[in-house]
């Protein structure tokens, strides 16, 4: 096998580090100033909180930077010891043992830590751990913790259901507003709202162009790539930064420039990160030529339905369609048309340990789905935060396996 030619990074990654750096340090600045904050998940009303003027912080996002940093596992116990069972989720026990210790990554871009709350704002569409984790900050705090519960194992979107979860999401609004110190302007929703669907388009467009063969882009560049989407829709700087990668992207497609150089093989990724080792697995999948096109998890962040001239049904029914909230038969379906879209010749599904809630392989649904597509699979077993529940030399070998029973055909 001849030696592939070397990865070429991204240019417009360079920019990435100013993009979010803005936000934090809008986040800070923010907080010294008086402005409200709100802590938001990550699949929240984030425009409703920002028409109404906060700050808007995801401890999810946190919680990711404490896998990525590595420093979760050595705060994951002190939340243990505070009553949080190690079974559940590591982005919740180790953000509350990193504020438990008084240590966060933030501190690196700039901030004394996270901004203190003055509302948290949850929805269950992503799991109940979302709220305990809220709420324990509630008590810390003194603050209000309000809600969005949305049903789970949906199927077909009906109406009924839509009007049930578009009237929690503007049942908020009264609360907010008192936080906030303001009535909330119904134009001022509209426009963000606007904003957050040419974010979700643009976002979408960038995962897209992995169809391409060769890919220019790998799951592992999408988990960093994914920090505006995440953090910024609703605001003009995620737009102008996805305008800028698409652009790049779209020439490296021009150019024939792949991610993986000398790319034999493609692979969807299914289920959580592996935060703490994704250069490793991405240095492993690379060295094989083997490019993770596409994922579960980077595609929780385009919210196509999202409309600005029907903001909270629109809200309701873009972060009611989330995968990890439908059911079984919608969650196989929409894995088996990725893998035909991206053109996936296997899957690796990863069971994290603490992440039940998005660990799809537990209860056969990779062997319907390779009844169905005649595709290899593997399942790596592992944890998005906890690095404990990984085997770095039984992942390594597993991988090696894979990709070998892909070159057989």
């Amino acid at each position: 096998m001849s030696q592939p030619a070397e990865r070429k990074d991204l240019e417009t990654t360079k920019k990435m580090k100013s993009v979010m750096g803005k936000y934090f340090m809008e986040l800070e600045q923010g907080a010294q100033q008086g402005r409200k904050t709100a802590w938001c998940t990550s699949v929240g009303p984030a425009e409703l909180l920002r028409a109404l003027g906060f700050n808007v912080y995801f401890p999810e996002n946190h919680g990711a930077m404490l896998g990525a940093s590595r420093m979760a596992s050595d705060l994951i116990p002190l939340a243990n010891a505070r009553g949080f069972s190690p079974d559940i989720c590591s982005y919740l026990t180790s953000d509350i043992g990193s504020y438990l210790k008084g240590d966060t990554p933030l501190k690196k871009m700039g901030m004394s830590g996270p901004p203190r709350p003055d509302v948290l704002v949850y929805n269950t569409n992503q799991c109940r751990d979302v709220k305990d984790w809220f709420q324990f900050y509630a008590r810390e705090f003194g603050v209000p913790c309000l809600g969005v519960h949305t049903p789970r194992s949906i199927g077909e979107m009906d109406e009924a259901m839509i009007e049930y979860v578009a009237a929690q999401i503007e049942a908020l609004v009264p609360d907010l507003e008192k936080v906030a110190g303001q009535k909330l302007d119904p134009d001022k929703l509209r426009e963000i709202v606007a904003s957050s669907r040419r974010c979700t388009e643009l976002w979408k467009a960038v995962l897209l162009t992995a169809a391409s063969v060769p890919s220019p882009l790998t799951f592992f560049d999408g988990t960093i790539q994914m920090g505006p989407a995440v953090v910024l829709r609703g605001h003009g700087d995620a737009i102008a930064y996805y305008e800028m990668l698409l652009a790049e992207l779209k020439q490296r497609i021009v150019d024939g420039t792949a991610a993986v150089p000398g790319e034999r093989f493609r692979v969807y990724w299914e289920g959580m990160p592996i935060w703490g080792k994704l250069r490793d697995l991405s240095t492993q999948f690379a060295d094989l030529q083997t490019c993770v096109v596409a994922s579960t998890y980077c595609n929780s962040w385009v919210f196509e339905d999202l409309n600005p001239d029907d903001p909270y049904r629109s809200m309701a029914r873009a972060y009611s369609r989330l995968f990890i909230c439908r059911s079984d038969d919608q969650k196989e379906q929409y894995i088996q048309d990725v893998v035909a879209a991206y053109k996936a010749d296997g899957i690796v599904y990863h069971d994290a340990k603490t992440c039940p809630n998005n660990s799809n392989n537990r209860y056969q649904m990779p062997l319907r789905i390779q009844e169905k597509l005649g595709k290899p699979y593997l399942v790596i077993h592992g944890d998005l935060n906890d690095l404990r529940l990984y085997s770095e030399e039984q992942t390594r070998t597993n991988v090696q396996a894979f990709v070998e029973q892909l070159a057989q055909g």
